[in-house]
């Protein structure tokens, strides 16, 4: 085995990129950050009918957008290429290997049609037994052989299950893990139509790229109990293993879209940072030994080790992901937040595309004032309601329309400057004149605030006052007050 630590990520393009598999594909990244190895990415397309170039093109872009770069792969090549399995295929890398293990006696052709094995295997959990391939085609005569030709039969291929044999090996998270080989049968490594079955053209694969270490979820043990008979039978050296556990929804129920699980894409719309979700996804399983929460990147590659993930179950929370999201964008300047939200704000019809150039300063401004209640990118569009125009409930009107809420308003108006815009400590300065001024009349800070951002913003939930005048200027916040002048 080569002494440079080198993994894979190999995803199935048959389907969105999910939380579970960003996870996987992120620990494989990090632990190959920390060692100083390689990354590899691997396309298992050899499903024709389910894998499409549209999924790869998706998982590879949300890879990007992880930040998980990878040193081989499919779109930049490598030293042991092609790293699509259908480009493997069609070069005879899995044919050349299973007529070797046909040559040697650990495969054999089997003629079985479909419904020959599905009567096989009603008729064994019907009498008690244990539903697996009974090895019928294993010992087949020569004449045998050539009357299923005739009858226009295409084999598959199996593997010969050795009889009577115990497989161990170390799990680098579980431990020590051994299995009797016979319980799984002779199972199928080449299809009827000359298609490698996952579990041969993943040996394959893992042995001529080179991997030295394969980290996947739990669900692949009993995948990795048949790779391993299929290393040993091909003379190749296996991988170290490790098996990450489930990930779970908050109720303990297996991850499901009622638990705010969704593919990466989907969070990307709703406007999560890569960072915050890398970091949350570290966590998801793993503890550094910092104990800190929030780290960026570096720190985790940094930090990660293999030692340290956890056997129990993860457990996914979509609030706490939002949490970790919302810290992140607490850190972001002005600037970047607000091309960030653009997007969002362009979408919702706060400002028009052709405008969001010249009005850019207004918006770093509204989102500045906003920052602190995003959650999410997306929360922008309902955030930055109160900064344009508002129709007030029957309620907030006819409240407005009392003589001293009346009274508040035209005081506060009185203080607007006619300047484009005022930074935060001018707009506290405004607030507190208007109020010092109130107060001399008597009235209670509670009801001067609740009375100026009810007019301003029609809810008294929201940003501070400060940052509602700061965002809308004291021009337009004049304006609005004066809308509410009876």
């Amino acid at each position: 085995m080569t002494d440079e630590i080198r993994v894979r990520f190999a995803p199935s393009p048959t389907g969105h990129f999910h939380i579970g598999t960003a996870r996987t594909a992120l620990f494989n990244w990090l632990f190959a950050r920390n060692m100083g190895g390689v990354f590899v990415l691997r396309i298992e397309d050899t499903d024709s009918e389910r894998s499409t170039r549209e999924f790869e093109k998706s998982i590879i872009e949300d890879l990007a957008w992880l930040g998980l770069a990878w040193d081989e792969g499919p779109d930049i090549g490598g030293p042991v290429g092609p790293y699509r399995q259908s480009e493997r295929m069609e070069a005879g890398v899995y044919k050349k290997l299973a007529t070797d293990l046909l040559t040697t006696g650990h495969a054999y052709e089997c003629f079985c049609t479909t419904e020959e094995l599905g009567g096989e295997r009603k008729k064994t959990l019907a009498e008690g037994g244990v539903s697996q391939y009974s090895g019928r085609c294993r010992n087949l005569s020569s004449d045998d052989r050539a009357q299923f030709i005739a009858e226009g039969r295409k084999p598959s291929i199996r593997f010969a299950v050795p009889e009577s044999r115990r497989f161990a090996f170390k799990d680098v998270i579980r431990g020590r893990l051994d299995f009797e080989a016979e319980a799984f049968g002779d199972f199928i490594i080449v299809r009827q139509n000359g298609v490698p079955t996952y579990n041969f053209a993943v040996v394959v694969d893992d042995s001529q790229m080179g991997i030295t270490h394969v980290l996947r979820g739990e669900d692949h043990l009993s995948n990795t109990a048949k790779q391993l008979m299929i290393f040993e039978a091909l003379n190749f050296e296996p991988p170290i293993f490790g098996h990450l556990s489930m990930i779970f929804g908050p109720d303990k129920a297996k991850l499901s879209k009622r638990h705010g699980a969704a593919s990466i894409i989907d969070y990307r719309r709703q406007g999560f940072i890569p960072e915050a979700t890398i970091n949350y996804l570290s966590l998801l399983g793993w503890t550094p030994a910092s104990g800190q929460e929030i780290l960026d990147v570096a720190s985790l590659a940094a930090e990660f080790d293999l030692s340290r993930i956890s056997k129990s179950p993860a457990i996914f929370d979509i609030d706490r992901l939002k949490w970790f999201n919302g810290q992140y964008i607490r850190k972001l300047d002005r600037v970047t937040l607000t091309n960030l939200v653009v997007p969002y704000l362009v979408e919702s019809g706060f400002v028009k595309p052709e405008d969001t150039a010249d009005e850019f300063n207004r918006l770093t401004r509204i989102v500045e004032a906003s920052q602190t209640s995003l959650e999410v990118l997306a929360d922008i569009k309902e955030c930055a309601k109160i900064f344009g125009e508002i129709k007030f409930s029957a309620d907030v009107a006819e409240r407005l329309a009392e003589d001293r809420a009346q009274k508040v308003i035209k005081v506060f108006i009185s203080f607007m400057t006619e300047a484009e815009t005022v930074n935060k400590d001018e707009a506290k300065d405004l607030i507190r004149a208007a109020a010092d001024k109130l107060k001399e009349d008597g009235f209670k800070g509670k009801e001067i605030f609740q009375t100026t951002r009810l007019a301003l913003t029609g809810t008294l939930s929201g940003p501070e006052l400060f940052y509602i005048i700061f965002g809308l200027g004291p021009k337009e916040t004049k304006r609005k007050l004066e809308n509410c002048v009876s």
